[in-house]
């Protein structure tokens, strides 16, 4: 591992989950659009995350051998929920057949779990990236 693993690592994670909260703000805010540019009402959208792969070589495969941590994560997709639409009983709606809107697959309560826990998730990356910063200065300052 070297000196600035960590702080990439760290920095991976803080760009997925910076991602996950910008995919969650984009969830909330269309949580009632009835009516999107493709046509039919917003579908929510989940964030797919996969670990950073290893560089090939010898020393990687020791790595991934030896159980050591990996390289980081990234987000590999972001995906449309397939949970069906909501309909709710609204005839004065201009989106409305035969008295029912199709309303968006988006569950606020979700939502607020999810954004709890992708915050949470990134303050655990920021402690990290300056617990590895720390370790990476004192180690720089022993050489002197």
């Amino acid at each position: 591992m070297g000196l600035f693993d960590g702080m990439s690592i760290s920095s991976s994670g803080l760009t997925a989950n910076r991602t996950w909260l910008d995919v969650i703000a984009n969830n909330i805010a269309n949580a009632n659009t009835t009516r999107t540019p493709q046509g039919g009402p917003y579908r929510a959208e989940e964030v797919v995350f996969s670990p950073i792969p290893n560089a090939g070589g010898f020393s990687s495969a020791l790595t991934r051998a030896s159980g050591a941590v990996g390289q980081g994560v990234q987000v590999a997709a972001v995906v449309q929920d397939p949970s069906p639409f909501k309909l709710v009983y609204d005839p004065s709606s201009p989106d409305a057949v035969n008295g029912y809107v199709q309303m968006p697959n988006v569950n606020i309560a979700t939502q607020m779990v999810d954004m709890i826990s992708a915050s949470r998730a990134y303050e655990a990356n920021v402690t990290a990236f300056n617990a590895a910063k720390t370790m990476d200065t004192q180690s720089i300052s022993l050489g002197k």
